[in-house]
């Protein structure tokens, strides 16, 4: 059915109390280009406080210098808002012009004000409070109205060129994008573009990396001393199953281990540290070259808010920066304190690893694989975890902005970035960071061992070693958050829609269609773009962080990048409300972000390297104990030995209650992972040279990793050459023109 039509112009007049500088029209801006769609309820024309309240918000549309037109169906009132042309011509006025015009140039010549700048200011306005005091936001809590929503418009040659699955190896249209969309979500999908590309050679290393493994798989002397060792029993890990193990039965998981813990790991780390500083360094340059194309070099945002202030209220007054030592204190309290709950939350996971490995050594399906079972399923619960803190630590991040009060929306934005990404850091690394440096290391020895409540013995790392779990733990996460969040990210939108699409009646009316059309697509809102890049940001961080043990993380998170891209061109094309543009000539905060964990992923693949891999003690055996310690000899493998030299020994008859093990009485004494002497079970004079040389060697990789980092970003300029060059001959030109047009240039 064609819904009701009433059209009424609401624009001021000359006695308004909104001073708007008198400029020509450009004729591009068509009188019936209906910037935003407010919808409201049918049933709120049956309330008279809400009827009320909705013609008060319009009556101050229009004393702003707005149009609107009234379309309904059945259920909804559309109201279509168009900002009068004296708005967008102040604008132009404030920000657009130049600052000296050359002589003769007429107003009419200026460039037409574009959509992303008409909605941006339209949505400025309508988040401000009227004179009322109200903003639209408090009258939608009321239930005068619904939503609201810029319209989607021609984007049917971006579905063709981008938002398409087929377009998946074609180029982005930037600068369509940046026309239709603005700046800021520009900008996130040329560095989201530029980073995929740049993971093509890590991901290629990586996986060099990881088949080299391969060719130690059965040539490896430590594989082989492993799978040979049917005399060597190991020392029972658990209460519940006093059960010794021989060394042998780890076979296949010491072969599988030396796929990414072995001698190019290290290799791999650096030049994953130099790949982060490039990457960074080259997008600045990607970066200031469209900045420049776009005519944004110079623009400034503070400048921009500021303008949009003044046009929505000429009578606005300038927030100076302030700043409060005791809120600033309290916060740093507030969010220490939050952290330490985040902590705490890891050590909820270690006693549930702990408690499922009692109730799993009951279980006599799981046989010897109650460990990777107890693996997997920690992972799983992490990611668990992981969802439902996500939405407590931004609910915390915006609380804790509102206590700050920023003096700005941008402000606001960037202050809200760094404590929702700390938080959200420790989230999703506390347990990474517990399996790589904390699991295994404090639990005693056999005899001994260290329990929780003094009840629960604490869980040990897999038999071939920590590098496994810290694996496993990465390749779940990044498996579960890639393929998971990616088909939730497309599947909820998608299915919402078309549910949406179904219980609404379409109106036979086109103008009244397409408003329907636009309605009943998902709602955005201030944090569809951030949520994108926060995902981006995670990513990278398991992408360099820990990538020393695990060298695939690089290839997952391509693939990955090759699906979002798309998937989030769909969402934001065809199945979401069109988001209101911004403004931006950078990232932000961003920038900063990644920077940092560049700089972390330095110093946790050194302490990885050092005190999770095998990687030290290889070296010191080779060269300290091996029989290549002398120098080369070409008969023999210089690791030959090491397996025995790594397994300290421990005596059955020194168990707190030897009868309670399964195995023969004739087994008298058995090994386990760790350097401590035979008898007072002591650490060796080993443990403590290995401990010598994993500090040595940490400082010296995270230094030489630093500098190679600080040499490549001295060697690649964040702004190239040509940029600099343009920006200065326009400063030049500028200044001749304004000696030319001098009165006084002719005495010159």
């Amino acid at each position: 059915m064609q819904g009701e039509e009433s059209l009424q112009f609401l624009g001021g007049t000359e006695g308004d109390s909104f001073p708007l500088v008198e400029i020509n029209t450009c004729e591009t801006e068509a009188s019936e280009q209906w910037d935003y769609v407010l919808v409201a309820d049918q049933r709120t024309q049956r309330n008279p406080r809400q009827a009320q309240q909705q013609q008060w918000f319009l009556e101050e549309l229009s004393r702003k210098g707005f149009h609107h037109k009234k379309l309904q169906d059945k259920e909804k009132i559309f109201f279509g808002i168009r900002a009068d042309s004296r708005i967008f011509n102040l604008y132009r006025t404030l920000l657009l012009e130049p600052e000296n015009p050359a002589p003769g140039m007429e107003p009419a010549t200026l460039t037409p004000i574009p959509a992303t700048t008409r909605i941006r200011i339209v949505n400025f306005i309508l988040n401000s409070k009227m004179a009322a005091s109200d903003t639209f936001d408090d009258l939608v809590k009321d239930g005068v109205f619904e939503t609201r929503f810029p319209l989607h418009k021609r984007e049917e040659d971006l579905i063709k060129k981008w938002a398409q699955w087929r377009n998946m190896f074609h180029k982005q249209p930037i600068d369509e994008i940046r026309d239709y969309f603005g700046e800021k979500v520009a900008l996130y999908f040329a560095w989201l573009g530029w980073y995929t590309y740049m993971l093509v050679p890590a991901a290629v290393v990586g996986v060099l990396i990881f088949l080299s493994g391969f060719a130690l798989f059965d040539t490896s002397q430590i594989s082989k001393e492993i799978c040979e060792a049917h005399d060597i029993f190991m020392c029972p890990r658990g209460d519940h199953s006093r059960k010794y193990h021989r060394l042998s039965d780890t076979c296949t998981f010491a072969k599988l281990t030396h796929l990414f813990d072995n001698d190019g790991t290290v290799l791999f780390a650096i030049f994953m540290a130099v790949w982060a500083t490039v990457f960074l360094e080259i997008w600045k340059r990607q970066r200031a070259r469209v900045v420049l194309h776009w005519d944004l070099y110079g623009w400034d945002e503070d400048q921009e808010e500021m303008a949009l202030q003044l046009i929505n209220c000429p009578d606005y007054m300038l927030q100076p920066y302030q700043h409060s030592y005791l809120r600033s204190t309290a916060i740093l309290v507030l969010s220490l304190l939050m952290i330490c709950f985040l902590i705490g939350m890891a050590h909820v996971l270690v006693v549930y690893r702990v408690l499922v490995t009692a109730l799993f050594s009951n279980l006599p399906i799981l046989g010897e694989q109650v460990t990777t079972a107890v693996v997997v399923t920690g992972a799983l619960v992490h990611y668990v975890t992981i969802l439902i803190m996500t939405k407590v630590n931004k609910w915390v991040a915006l609380k804790l902005c509102n206590f700050e009060k920023p003096r700005t929306f941008l402000e606001r934005e960037r202050k809200f970035t760094i404590k929702f990404f700390t938080l959200q850091f420790f989230v999703h690394f506390s347990s990474l960071i517990y399996i790589a440096f904390i699991l295994g290391r404090i639990n005693g020895h056999p005899g001994k061992s260290v329990r929780l409540a003094g009840l629960w013995k604490l869980e040990e790392c897999h038999l071939s070693g920590c590098m496994m779990d810290l694996f496993v733990q990465m390749a779940i996460i990044m498996g579960l958050k890639q393929t998971l969040s990616n088909c939730v990210e497309y599947l909820r939108p998608w299915l919402a829609h078309k549910c949406r699409l179904r219980q609404g009646h379409m109106s036979q009316d086109p103008e009244l269609k397409d408003w329907q059309r636009n309605y009943h697509l998902n709602s955005v809102n201030i944090f569809s773009l951030f949520d994108e890049f926060m995902e981006m940001m995670i990513q990278y961080g398991f992408t360099t962080i820990f990538v020393a043990a695990f060298p695939l993380a690089p290839l997952l998170s391509l693939l990955s990048n090759l699906v979002e891209i798309r998937l989030d061109a769909i969402k934001m094309v065809r199945l979401q409300k069109r988001l209101v543009p911004r403004k931006a000539k950078d990232i932000g905060t961003w920038l900063k972000v990644l920077e940092t964990i560049g700089v972390l992923a330095v110093i946790a693949n050194g302490m990885v390297i050092a005190f999770t891999s095998e990687f030290i003690p290889r070296m010191v055996y080779k060269y300290r104990y091996g029989p290549c310690r002398w120098g080369p000899r070409p008969e023999v493998d210089c690791l030959t030995g090491y397996v025995n030299h790594s397994l300290s020994l421990f005596y059955t008859k020194d168990f707190q209650d030897p009868d309670g093990t399964e195995d023969p009485a004739d087994v008298t004494e058995c090994r386990y992972r760790d350097y401590r002497n035979a008898g007072d079970y002591n650490f060796s004079e080993q443990f403590w040279v290995l401990l010598a040389i994993r500090l040595a060697f940490l400082i010296l990789f995270e230094h030489v990793a630093l500098c190679i980092k600080l040499i490549a970003a001295w060697l690649v300029p964040d702004v190239p050459q040509m940029v600099k060059n343009k920006v200065l001959d326009e400063k030049y030109q500028r200044l001749l023109e304004k000696l030319r047009s001098s009165p006084r240039s002719t005495d010159v």
